[in-house]
């Protein structure tokens, strides 16, 4: 069977199909937020970044111990094509894939994905409730705090920096943006003050 290239329906109906937890739903669309804003940055394609950072964590949520093997066994019942699969499953690198990202698409899942948790944590905590006033010095300033948003590893978020030959700071700015666009949607807008 012919290799398709997904609509963003298709991935979001697939996405639903295996995730339920509505966390998990929000980080899928934070991560498409935010890799539809790298990607226009980039002049690269919006839709194609889009709707692998929207299925990145396809099979998480009913195989977390398969995770990553799950979601290419799924696409490939789809016919989705291989650069796709690929970069999916290229996220877990070193945690639950040997897929090294390899392309500037894939290097950027793999650096924000955890990224998007310390900035979604960092907006939680503050008095607004919200990404729309976030700035890279306060993502910064917990960024040192190990403590804080614990379970988000710093090393990876590092490195994907450094394959990707951008500071720190500049994807975090990235990141912050990316989540500002879909701040509604994740639930990051705010409270009314």
């Amino acid at each position: 069977m012919e290799e398709k290239v997904p609509s963003r329906e298709e991935a979001l109906a697939l996405l639903k199909e295996h995730n339920r937890n509505d966390s998990l739903l929000k980080h899928a669309y934070t991560v498409e937020g935010v890799m539809r804003y790298v990607a226009r940055k980039r002049g690269e394609d919006e839709d194609k970044w889009g709707i692998i950072g929207l299925i990145h964590d396809l099979d998480y949520e009913e195989f977390p111990d398969q995770h990553c093997t799950k979601t290419r066994e799924i696409l490939d019942q789809h016919n989705w094509p291989e650069e796709y699969i690929r970069a999916a499953v290229s996220h877990g690198w070193g945690i639950c894939s040997d897929v090294e990202p390899k392309s500037t698409l894939e290097k950027t899942l793999y650096a924000i994905d955890e990224l998007t948790g310390l900035v979604a944590a960092n907006a939680l905590i503050r008095p607004s409730k919200s990404v729309m006033d976030m700035t890279v010095k306060s993502v910064k300033k917990k960024w040192k705090s190990p403590s804080f948003a614990a379970g988000v590893n710093r090393s990876i978020i590092q490195k994907g920096a450094d394959m990707l030959g951008v500071s720190l700071e500049e994807l975090i700015e990235d990141t912050i943006k990316g989540m500002q666009e879909v701040a509604d949607v994740i639930g990051l807008k705010g409270e009314p003050g």
